[in-house]
């Protein structure tokens, strides 16, 4: 279903309180003594109190107000509503970030009218910092976002959360491939990294192994500031994989050109 700005607005309004109800439930683990599991196969996947009181706390906020919407999260069942509606929800994505008391981590939480996300918020508590995007545009706590040009991989700043995301040697040979290119590499920012990517501070996201609610938050905040998130070959990002984010629309098309030369990536 196609929602009003209006419609966004009051939906906005009603994903802070979901970010606030998240900081309450988040802020006294962090930087304090965590017991932390691992719910991964392959990869390291830790999981803490937080995170599930964090959900926990979102989801009641959602079933209490908007009962008739579906809810997709990281660490619950998904919900299917009877409204084309649905939340998708990261209560900390960078959960390696948070009990390393780094705070590159953040509350990613998306509304999905049923096509793709239309609404992104990402919340970091720490730092005091909300990122939001919609179709109308970017925000950092009411401050617009603007991603910056840069059309040359020669000159840009790339990004990835870590070298293990990518599970097989086609995947890290391409990834090799455009950083070997690239100005500047830097790893870990996970959600972090995409906001700065929208505030005009970073240029190239690269990444695999990602989740709908990894990304689903995320795409509004960088297509609002004017950047374009896709699959590695142009597809549609919301249901993870192999994501590829760019400030430049333009360096973006070039990257999924040689991307699409490179695969298939297993």
């Amino acid at each position: 279903m196609s929602l009003s700005v209006e419609e966004i607005e009051q939906y906005h309004v009603f994903a802070d309180q979901l970010a606030d109800a998240s900081a309450r439930a988040i802020m006294p683990h962090f930087r304090a003594a965590l017991d932390v599991s691992n719910k991964g196969e392959q990869l390291y996947d830790p999981v803490t109190v937080a995170d599930r009181a964090a959900e926990r706390s979102m989801r009641e906020l959602i079933q209490a107000v908007y009962p008739d919407h579906g809810i997709l999260g990281e660490e619950e069942e998904s919900f299917t509503g009877t409204s084309p509606l649905t939340w998708v929800l990261d209560p900390i994505d960078g959960t390696r970030a948070f009990i390393t008391g780094l705070p590159l981590w953040g509350t990613l939480i998306a509304l999905n009218d049923g096509q793709r996300p239309c609404l992104g918020v990402m919340n970091q508590p720490f730092t005091g910092e909300r990122f939001s995007g919609s179709a109308q545009g970017t925000w950092l706590n009411g401050r617009p976002l603007r991603t910056r040009a840069c059309s040359s991989l020669a000159e840009a700043t790339m990004m990835a959360t870590s070298l293990e995301i990518f599970t097989t040697r086609q995947q890290r040979g391409a990834f090799d491939h455009l950083a070997h290119q690239a100005q500047l590499v830097r790893f870990g920012g996970d959600c972090y990294a995409y906001c700065m990517l929208a505030a005009g501070l970073v240029d190239v996201i690269m990444e695999a192994s990602l989740q709908p609610y990894d990304v689903q938050a995320l795409i509004p905040i960088v297509e609002g500031a004017g950047g374009k998130m896709t699959t590695w070959l142009g597809g549609d990002a919301q249901h993870g994989g192999l994501v590829l984010a760019c400030g430049d629309p333009q360096l973006h098309d070039e990257l999924v050109s040689k991307l699409t030369a490179l695969g298939p990536f297993g």
